[in-house]
């Protein structure tokens, strides 16, 4: 693995072993502060990630100051926290690792949040670029990214209402009550992170980070075990626990983290869509949705093309998250010859390209089917929502209007 430089190391003591280590590893420079210098540092040095001692109480103000610099930084600066084992962070915010961490793993977790940055920095680039060329601005949503966060919770122990709860109320969470349900739940869904809770066999929960740390695909998710287990680095975001709230605690940085990237990618791919893309939901915005659809209508009334739209819409009134839930689902089901949109009142478009109305009643149908066995609920414990279709055929008198119009007014069919 490489490193970006410079890095910055913030601790009242000297650790020229530590330096030494990410040197070997690339990063150049390696530069050391103590607390009381660290926000003078970070401002002069801007380094591309920052590993940090635990703060004592006399530097809590020093610590402040870094993470007022950090917070506003652009491109993002990765902080990683050494912490000791069974307390708690001092820096919320920042990546946590116990203080006798392998140095390997140290250099693995700079390495993987160093890729976000990398992400960043080509994001804040396209869009500057953007604006130049259509005077369009490109940026993401105003929040914190974990209130869009999408987490895997598996567990079914004592300890598993407890932590269900804790997390529900800070992210979407996904439910299994076993490895092998939580790994159906894996590759149906965009997640943000796993937390393995309690009642599991610890062969099967060993196994399954062996998959996941051999899975290009999920090696930096988060992954967060109630247990005093210790990772390779080959999962550099794993961190364990044996206290709920504490395990949580050590999570929340890196979701927040992945939710981040996740965020960042879908405004990439809406920059590279000259802003057609809607960088919430990852389908196109409505008024580009009308334009692909006109375009579309020309195209089958000029080249024989079959064209059906369908309408997704929903019984029981969502909140936001769900409804983004939603959305985001159907994002990763849209074919290249397919397009898609989120309207105002939660329901989806979906304009399935040279198909037939057999063959696309079958793919709606699929779809809704998805949609009801894997989106969120408003309410955790209330009943699935399950979505209903319209369908149309585009006709040869037909414009976008009388087509829109025919899904929007003929009976529903429950799907």
């Amino acid at each position: 693995m490489s490193l970006q430089g410079p890095i910055l190391i913030v601790a009242n003591q000297p650790a020229a072993g530590l330096a030494q280590a990410f040197i070997d590893a690339g990063a150049f420079p390696v530069v050391e502060a103590s607390w009381a210098g660290a926000a003078t540092a970070t401002a002069e040095v801007n380094p591309s990630a920052i590993v940090l001692s635990q703060p004592e109480a006399t530097e809590s103000d020093a610590a402040l100051a870094l993470v007022n610099h950090v917070t506003h930084a652009a491109p993002f600066i990765p902080m990683v926290i050494r912490v000791r084992e069974d307390r708690s962070s001092a820096l919320p915010d920042a990546l946590p690792i116990e203080e006798d961490a392998p140095v390997e793993q140290m250099i693995a977790r700079v390495s993987a949040a160093q890729r976000l940055r990398t992400l960043h920095s080509t994001v804040i680039a396209r869009a500057h670029s953007l604006k130049a060329e259509r005077d369009i601005v490109a940026e993401l949503p105003p929040g914190d990214p974990l209130d869009d966060a999408t987490v895997l919770l598996i567990g079914r122990g004592r300890h598993h209402p407890t932590l269900s709860v804790a997390v529900g109320e800070r992210m979407g969470v996904m439910g299994a009550l076993s490895i092998d349900q939580g790994a159906g739940c894996l590759i149906a869904r965009e997640l943000d992170g796993i937390l393995i809770g309690d009642g599991l066999p610890a062969a099967s929960i060993d196994a399954f980070l062996t998959v996941l740390a051999e899975d290009s695909r999920f090696r930096d998710l988060p992954v967060a075990v109630l247990s005093g287990a210790r990772a390779a680095p080959q999962l550099p975001n794993f961190v364990s626990a044996r206290d709920p709230a504490l395990l949580l605690q050590r999570a929340v940085p890196f979701i927040r983290m992945r939710a981040r990237e996740t965020a960042l990618k879908r405004l990439l791919a809406c920059i590279e869509c000259k802003g057609m893309i809607d960088a919430v939901t990852g389908l196109f915005h409505e008024r580009a949705f009308g334009e692909a659809l006109g375009q579309a209508i020309e195209d089958s009334g000029e080249r024989g093309v079959r064209l059906s739209l369908a309408r997704f819409s929903f019984d029981f009134p969502m909140d936001r998250r769900a409804s983004v839930d939603v959305a985001r689902l159907v994002s990763r089901l849209v074919r290249d010859s397919d397009f898609a949109c989120r309207q105002e009142d939660g329901s989806i478009l979906f304009a399935f390209g040279d198909t037939e109305l057999r063959d696309a009643h079958v793919a709606a149908r699929r779809l809704a089917s998805v949609l009801k066995h894997t989106m969120l609920r408003s309410e955790p414990a209330g009943p699935a929502v399950s979505p209903s279709v319209t369908l149309a055929m585009l006709k040869p008198a037909d414009t976008m209007h009388t087509l829109l119009a025919r899904v929007a007014s003929r009976p529903v069919a429950a799907a």
